[in-house]
């Protein structure tokens, strides 16, 4: 399964030189896990509720080319692979107009209980969901 949402580049997603700013990109990344999350059924307040906190263990991103202000950009994010402990998001921003490759990422989280304690496994409701959205990909 692979989530797409578009988003247009705002002055205040610039940095000095009119380019976007490394911390756009990761704002809009973590938008993109979030909304590919929820279209699985998982709404981050509802898993914390249930004692399960997703956080960030490993992020890998390869700058491409730099977007600018006013592009339109699509941030795709799609479930790479899943073990028994972590999940691995696979995430581009592209142009939507040309279909440059601004950047590409991978996002590695973990599950832990809200005192912070790490799940041994995956829990069972996400592990299905996960694996599900992979197989959706093939």
């Amino acid at each position: 399964m692979k989530h797409s949402f578009e988003q247009k580049v705002f002055y205040s997603d610039t940095d000095a030189y009119g380019v976007v700013w490394h911390g756009a990109y990761l704002r809009w990344l973590e938008a993109g896990r979030v909304l590919l999350c929820e279209s699985l059924g998982h709404n981050l307040s509802d898993l914390t509720a249930q004692d399960i906190l997703l956080p960030v263990v490993n992020i890998n991103i390869r700058y491409k080319a730099s977007a600018r202000l006013d592009n339109i950009v699509i941030i795709e994010t799609v479930i790479e692979k899943c073990n028994p402990l972590s999940v691995t998001f696979k995430q581009t921003v592209k142009d939507k107009f040309t279909d440059k490759t601004y950047i590409e990422a991978a996002v590695d989280v973990v599950a832990i209980h809200n005192d912070g304690k790490l799940y041994r496994r995956m829990p069972d409701i996400l592990a299905k969901s996960f694996s599900e959205a992979i197989l959706c990909c093939v």
